[in-house]
């Protein structure tokens, strides 16, 4: 019950991560950064997509998935429709892994140690619906601050 709960989160929450990518008016706009924003929104669907493929895709549903965190925040002018079909592949990734995990191995210890102390799978995935949920509310912000404004 708990995986189907995190799974419906997830999917939401990117499918919502898609409409705030498809709601910018410019493309130039999902790259800018100003003052004290650290990240672009642009890169933060990077890293969004990047981390559930890695975790999600490759450690829980053994997708053969590489993950190159470098270029998450390195890559810059990505096309907005490139974009979404990275949340888009990354949504049928999720849907795939989640929709058919066995709650029986929500206990098992994940596959591999992201934090600081060994983690189960349970408490892994709940992490990463928060991260996602962090992260989406930055791009809302960021879509907000910049594409509004410019």
């Amino acid at each position: 019950m708990l995986t189907q709960t995190l799974r419906k989160i997830i999917l939401r929450d990117l499918n919502k991560l898609k409409q705030e990518i498809s709601l910018y008016s410019s493309e130039a706009n999902l790259w800018k950064i100003e003052k004290n924003i650290a990240n672009s929104a642009g890169n933060l669907c990077l890293h969004l997509v990047g981390n559930l493929n890695a975790y999600i895709g490759a450690e829980l549903g053994i997708s053969g998935y590489v993950r190159q965190r470098d270029l998450e925040f390195s890559l810059k002018n990505i096309p907005q429709r490139d974009l979404i079909q990275k949340i888009e592949e990354t949504i049928a990734v999720v849907d795939r892994v989640l929709g058919s995990f066995p709650e029986e191995k929500l206990q098992d210890e994940f596959p591999l140690l992201v934090l600081p102390e060994k983690t189960s799978n349970e408490y892994f995935l709940v992490h990463l619906t928060a991260h996602l949920s962090y992260h989406l509310g930055q791009v809302n912000y960021h879509r907000r601050l910049i594409d509004l404004v410019n």
